[in-house]
């Protein structure tokens, strides 16, 4: 029975878990590495590889220490990391610089122009991997940051070898791989945020990417190495690492993910489920078992999630930061926010909160938007205004749900991921509610949980990730929609609808949100005479 290690890197920290097959997780450790900003750039976002390398020595001392093992004992480790996260690389995949983080957004004007060629392109006929990417490329996507630093770092090109995703560079650098066309590449990231599909020969053709920028020549033939799902080995833990980390040199591991993805697996994905990963933003993932293009979304890329399954995202911005932000200007936080909101009903703040705080990445996406808050009066509190911004999230999930639903993606069940529902049994009924399906959320901690299932897979102590899960994954506690809660919703949802179509997009059909408001008063005064009555 094996011993493995799950690795999760996240925005400000990594985590790793140490499970036994026989016993089930016997200790985990957490450390943290800086992010960094410019108080003159607000969409400026980076980290230092180095930083993130010298953290996972930390947490895997310690892991190994809260596990009672010798780390000699582990015989395989699996890592996921956050996405898109690039960084350019020289001779020998020495960084040019920092990772361009997921959540830097200084690209939105290459991914406009990446959106804007990839429908002009062969006479109008277009470049078919944007409909794969739902229609619209990203400012938080791969080839959008390359093209930004390739611009703003004219004195570095020359010596520019290739660029990387984050779960890539880790697992080269683990591997010890040096040589460009050794790396190990996952098609997980490669297909959400570099448009790699099999379909039209891999990555974008030359001429599109040229027709973009001409400092796109040649950059195709540079972004090489082996793409391969989750389920296949990127290599072997080199010597240097094996003693860096205090483990076996030439354990296997196997190739990454992106964090959402693997967090989807922890939380025991099945075909039909879409999992909601909550933290400080929202990556929502589904799963599908044919070739669905969604309007909108963050990609749908075979063998994303499960190696035989097709994989669908799509997500939030900004969710849990928008909570925190919240509090921060209130002088509190939101755990005490919530506790005083704690009696709230469906629509009774009178608030209707869009959360576009840094933007919209699903349906819009459209980085350029800012919140939006309908219905202030000299009465409200931050405490309102936090119970809206959770309703907010919830409606712009439904506005998700919808579009994928329309375009052939059915959802059968619902379950919310990632660290904010664990603590939030609010948050989940009115998801539940606003969503009208039962919610389920996993009862024991899964972060860091898909990346000890791949773990186990690579160290052959599972035939299946299926048959991973069920050993693996804990109970859902459910939570179910409520009757008179779920209407009033629906009625907010109808001028949540109305306001964001209206103004998320530039060319929009004028529209009358003459009605918002009066609504918002109606809503509130039936949430209020029925704040006596019992939930049904």
């Amino acid at each position: 029975m094996s011993i493995v290690a799950g690795v999760d890197f996240g925005t400000l920290s990594v985590r790793i878990s140490i499970f036994d097959k026989q016993r089930g997780k016997l200790g985990s450790a957490v450390a943290e590495y800086p992010l960094h900003s410019s108080p003159t750039d607000p969409h400026l976002k980076t980290q230092s590889h180095d930083d993130q390398m010298d953290a996972l020595v930390r947490a895997m001392h310690q892991a190994v220490r809260d596990s009672g093992i010798d780390g000699k004992q582990i015989e395989s480790i699996a890592l996921d990391t956050t996405g898109s996260s690039v960084i350019p690389v020289g001779e020998n995949l020495v960084p040019l610089g920092e990772y361009y983080l997921w959540c830097d957004h200084r690209a939105a004007g290459e991914a406009a122009e990446i959106t804007s060629a990839a429908h002009a392109f062969q006479g109008g006929t277009g470049f078919e991997g944007i409909d794969w990417c739902g229609g619209v490329y990203s400012s938080e996507w791969g080839w959008s940051k390359l093209l930004h630093w390739l611009r703003h770092n004219p004195d570095l090109r020359s010596k520019f070898v290739t660029a990387l995703e984050h779960c890539d560079m880790v697992a080269a650098t683990l591997c010890g791989v040096t040589d460009p066309n050794q790396i190990p590449r996952s098609i997980c990231a490669m297909g959400h945020k570099w448009m790699w599909n099999p379909l039209w020969g891999g990555l974008p053709p030359e001429e599109f990417l040229t027709a973009i920028d001409p400092l796109l020549a040649g950059v195709r033939g540079k972004i090489t190495g082996h793409y391969n799902t989750s389920d296949k080995i990127a290599g072997h833990l080199s010597e240097k690492w094996a003693d860096a980390l205090g483990l076996s040199p030439g354990i296997p591991i196997p190739t990454g993910a992106f964090d959402a993805h693997w967090d989807a697996i922890g939380a025991n994905i099945r075909l039909g489920d879409v999992v909601n990963v909550i933290g400080t933003s929202t990556c929502i993932i589904g799963l599908s078992d044919k070739q669905t293009l969604v309007p909108g979304v963050c990609g749908v890329v075979p063998g994303s999630v499960y190696p035989d399954r097709v994989g669908i995202e799509a997500g939030m911005s900004a969710v849990g930061d928008v909570f925190a932000a919240i509090a921060a200007r209130a002088g509190t936080t939101v755990a005490a926010l919530s506790e005083a909101g704690a009696h709230l009903k469906a629509g009774q703040t009178g608030l209707l909160r869009l959360t576009w705080d840094n933007g919209d990445r699903t349906v819009l996406v459209n980085p350029a938007l800012g919140g939006v808050t309908f219905g202030w009066n000299l009465h409200h509190t931050a405490a309102d205004e936090l119970f809206a911004a959770v309703e907010g999230s919830a409606l712009h999930t439904r506005i998700i749900f919808d579009r994928m639903e329309e375009n052939g993606a059915p959802i059968h069940r619902v379950i919310n991921g990632g660290g904010i529902p664990k603590r939030n049994a609010s948050l989940n009924q009115i998801y539940a509610n606003v969503l009208r399906k039962p919610v389920l959320v996993p009862e024991g901690d899964v972060t860091s949980l898909g990346s000890v299932i791949f773990a186990f897979l690579a160290a052959g102590d599972f035939k299946s990730i299926e048959e991973a899960q069920n050993a693996l994954c804990p109970p859902f506690k459910t939570f179910i929609p409520e009757r008179t809660e779920a209407a009033r919703y629906d009625r907010l949802f109808k001028l949540f609808r109305d306001a964001y179509f209206a103004l998320g997009t530039a060319d929009a059909n004028p529209a009358s949100l003459g009605h918002i408001l009066p609504e918002l008063q109606a809503i509130r005064r039936d949430a209020v005479a029925s704040s006596h009555e019992p939930r049904q």
